[in-house]
């Protein structure tokens, strides 16, 4: 008898082949559009907060300058927190309508793939 007729004669479930399911298409095209927007934005606001530091450790004069009643810094400073809770914000939009809907499908047919054993909770 071969291992998951065994698993399956004794109340376990055969296990999944996770490898093969991820080198599925839907999966792949799941990965590669989270990436997509994941790296570039990452790298863009690591950049962002890199002239940050740099103009504070480097341009003091700059940093110093009055603008609209504080200095050039304290606005660079501040705009790091609304640059996050805007890159928090474009990344729930864009996983709720372009990731989510691909990841719940797949996480749906997996749970198919291994009936629940009698009697279990989730």
């Amino acid at each position: 008898m071969s291992d998951a007729a065994s698993e399956a004669v004794e109340g376990i479930s055969p296990s999944i082949d996770y490898v093969e399911f991820q080198a599925r298409p839907e999966f792949r095209e799941l990965k590669r559009r989270l990436r997509r927007f994941v790296f570039p934005l990452a790298a863009a606001f690591l950049a962002w907060f890199l002239l940050f530091v740099v103009l504070g450790a480097f341009a003091h004069d700059f940093m110093a300058r009055p603008l609209l009643g504080m200095n050039v810094g304290i606005w660079f400073g501040l705009s790091q927190f609304v640059t996050t809770f805007a890159i928090t914000t474009a990344y729930v939009m864009y996983t709720n309508r372009r990731i989510d809907p691909i990841a719940e499908s797949l996480r749906a047919e997996l749970e198919t793939m291994v009936p629940r054993a009698e009697g279990g909770t989730s």
